[in-house]
């Protein structure tokens, strides 16, 4: 498996992996699926030289991808902290595919100049949780049920790592 920096020909992969976790439900906030062309402005709002999207690809197939973002944009008191986010593609989970991403991500961090990574997750996602804390997150914060999906609230949660 081979990590590079995502291309706009990549998109229309992202997407399609992004939607997979709306369809999913409880896995993102968001509950509707987005169309290519409503994702173009999000894309070029991470840039290689600071707020990369990476994307992993095995035999030429995108099978995730994992995006630094800034933490409280125009803060400047946090701009040594990014947000990251990952989504792996439905018929690739479980295999490792998120390990590298995440893996990768932190190495890259120093020559990004970041010094903390925030995740915030839907309380009951279990897989990211287990993801986040192998790489040495920790709970950070808890907005309890602030999320609804189908009539039932959930709590949203931030996982942090200080890097060295």
């Amino acid at each position: 498996m081979d990590i590079k920096i995502a291309t706009q020909g990549d998109l229309p992969a992202i997407v399609e992996i992004y939607n997979q976790a709306v369809i999913a439900g409880e896995k993102t906030a968001d509950l509707t699926t987005f169309s290519v062309n409503q994702r173009i402005e999000w894309f070029h709002q991470h840039t290689p030289e600071k707020y990369p999207i990476y994307v992993a690809v095995k035999d030429e197939v995108i099978t995730g991808y994992l995006s630094f973002s800034a933490y409280r944009e125009g803060r400047e008191a946090f701009a040594h902290t990014a947000e990251v986010s990952y989504y792996i593609d439905k018929n690739y989970r479980g295999k490792s595919i998120g390990s590298e991403l995440l893996q990768h991500a932190i190495q890259c961090c120093p020559a990004l100049d970041i010094k903390n990574l925030i995740a915030m997750l839907i309380e009951g996602n279990q897989e990211s949780i287990g993801l986040l804390e192998k790489f040495g997150f920790e709970q950070w914060g808890h907005l309890p049920n602030i999320a609804e999906f189908n009539g039932d609230e959930t709590g949203h949660l931030y996982y942090g790592l200080r890097l060295p």
